[in-house]
């Protein structure tokens, strides 16, 4: 049988380089829909094999990408060779990003995210775009060794009301993020800051934006990087969107741009500094398929506790619950912002496979600009006071099963992805929750057990 991908000379040398630096292993890591980094790991001679295709994978059945299939042909995970990093945390480990492809034909399966991306990013190439993205990690940080229960693993950061922006709690887990800062610089990721964030034991990191298949590569990178560099204090890293009642929700507000493939210029603002037509289309766009994107953007049960108007005693959590936009309204699931020349999604969290977030709200934004669509007038009130007015279409989903709902019946989800992955999503996401609701809370008890 004729290969597709033939070693070659190039590969070898490349193989023999990393050797005398050092490294041992390599690895090409995909995705599955949660997110998650999967790979094989392969002895640094073998690196030209793998770049040509050797490593074979079953996907289906592990973790949420369809169901198993016996007699299906296997998967092949292809290194994107524009994406090799030396792990910097442990260098034995040359690591690169990659696709899954058919295994006899070398075309893209249909469930990998990355390709899914890949393709949307090529529409927008032929309408004379490419999209960037920054996105806006938050976290919390635990101590491992006191789990089940939730303890932050730096104490100073325990403060009432809240330890937002406290000096001394984020002069104590330098233990933490100082090491982090090194990797992430050493990564190319250009750290800009870091902070403490409202909840206790939460965090932020902001970091330079890039080409969006780039981001959503460097997000995968940092997953890894997190888990690697907790482990050695004691920490568990959680990018779940609110792990405690009352907690301050984690997101991952999208900071997402335009550019002209001819000119490398932001198309998103005018000469006059101005947000341009372009930039309102791709907003309306956006907002005209909230519900299903809020699918990809909060996709876990646990997602829908944070996008809540107001946290448990009554203060606004900050977190949107209507597809609007606004200028600076941060109650607003889109914000144009008027310090940067971007659109920011607020209504994202770490929970989400970045690639098929980006894939469809680029996917919708576009369609916003061949349709030539206005997203109205900026909204300027706060929207958590809302609830008895408000057009309840102009609702971002209340749950996941609403979401998913939402997803199943948008057309333009027919069009960005696979029917194969949209048949597989909604039904992994329709067992979740399927699960989750089948379950009795200690609300419940409390509630109930006495009063009916």
């Amino acid at each position: 049988m004729k290969t597709l991908y033939e070693k070659h000379d190039g590969h070898a040398a490349l193989a023999a380089r990393l050797a005398e630096q050092g490294v041992q292993f390599a690895m090409a890591a995909w995705v599955d829909v949660n997110g998650k980094p999967k790979s094989k790991v392969v002895p640094i001679k073998h690196l030209p094999d793998m770049l040509a295709g050797s490593e074979h994978y079953t996907p289906r059945g592990i973790g949420g990408l369809g169901a198993m299939n016996p007699a299906e042909d296997e998967c092949v995970g292809l290194p994107d060779p524009d994406t090799l990093r030396i792990l910097s945390w442990d260098p034995r480990i040359a690591y690169f990003n990659a696709d899954l492809v058919r295994g006899e034909t070398r075309e893209p399966w249909e469930n990998c995210p990355r390709s899914a991306l890949k393709k949307v990013v090529a529409k927008a190439a032929d309408m004379g775009f490419a999209m960037n993205l920054g996105v806006e990690t938050e976290f919390y940080v635990y101590r491992t060794s006191a789990l089940p229960d939730l303890v932050p693993r730096f104490s100073s950061s325990i403060i009432e009301p809240t330890p937002a922006y406290d000096a001394r709690s984020v002069i104590d887990s330098l233990e933490f993020f100082a090491e982090l800062a090194q990797h992430m610089d050493a990564s190319g990721y250009g750290l800009y800051s870091f902070d403490q964030e409202g909840g206790e034991g939460q965090y932020e990191l902001d970091f330079s934006y890039t080409d969006v298949l780039g981001m959503c590569d460097r997000l995968t990178h940092l997953r890894l990087m997190l888990a690697a560099l907790a482990q050695k204090i004691d920490a568990t890293v959680t990018f779940m969107p609110r792990p405690e009642t009352g907690a301050w929700g984690s997101g991952a507000h999208m900071n997402m741009s335009l550019v002209s493939t001819d000119t490398g210029e932001n198309v998103f603002v005018e000469a006059d500094g101005g947000w341009s037509k372009t930039a309102l289309s791709f907003a309306a766009g956006v907002l005209r398929h909230a519900s299903a994107l809020t699918a990809l953007t909060c996709p876990t049960v646990n997602s829908y506790k944070r996008l809540t108007p107001k946290l448990k005693d009554g203060s606004v959590s900050w977190a949107p619950v209507w597809a609007r936009y606004g200028t600076n309204n941060r109650s607003c699931m889109l914000r144009l912002p008027g310090n940067r020349p971007c659109i920011e999604n607020r209504a994202v969290d770490m929970t989400a496979n970045m690639y098929l977030a980006a894939a469809f709200t680029l996917a919708a934004g576009l369609e916003g600009i061949e349709l030539g669509l206005h997203p109205g007038d900026p909204v300027a009130d706060d929207t958590s006071d809302w609830n008895r007015f408000a057009p309840a279409e102009d609702r971002l989903p209340r749950t996941l099963l609403e979401a998913i709902e939402a997803f199943a019946a948008d057309p333009l989800v027919a069009e960005t992805f696979s029917a194969g992955f949209i048949r597989d999503y909604i039904a992994m996401k329709t067992e979740e929750w399927d699960s989750y609701h089948s379950v009795v809370t200690q609300w419940e008890v409390d509630r109930y057990l006495l009063d009916v």
